[in-house]
């Protein structure tokens, strides 16, 4: 798939990045409640829009994925170790990294079918 001059592949990455960062670092006391397994499926969507947004905007795949799956550790480092009141999970990670993969793939099938 061809991304444009515009800058908008660009900003929407950033934006999930923003996002990103407000999901996995917002305190515990901010984390509203929701059904068992709710987290999980965030943190898949939140990290296959960041690999569908980071090949949108040019990032080559490799790169990308492991830059996701670096940051998708370190936040639970962060959420664990920090005051925000989290916890770590190594099923959030999992999900990460689910979710990267899905994020690669679709991007993957997208760009096929476009041509």
């Amino acid at each position: 798939m061809r991304t444009t001059r515009t800058g908008l592949p660009q900003a929407a990455f950033a934006v999930a990045l923003l996002v990103s960062v407000v999901v996995l670092f917002l305190p515990a006391s901010g984390v509203p409640t929701a059904p068992p397994g709710t987290d999980k499926a965030v943190h898949l969507l939140v990290f296959a829009a960041l690999a569908v947004a980071g090949r949108w905007a040019g990032l080559p795949h490799l790169p990308l994925g492991a830059g996701l799956a670096v940051y998708a550790l370190g936040s639970e480092l962060v959420q664990g170790l920090t005051p925000l009141g989290r916890s770590m999970s190594l099923a959030d990670v999992v999900a990460d990294i689910a979710g990267i993969l899905l994020g690669l793939l679709a991007w993957a099938a997208l760009s096929r079918r476009a041509r």
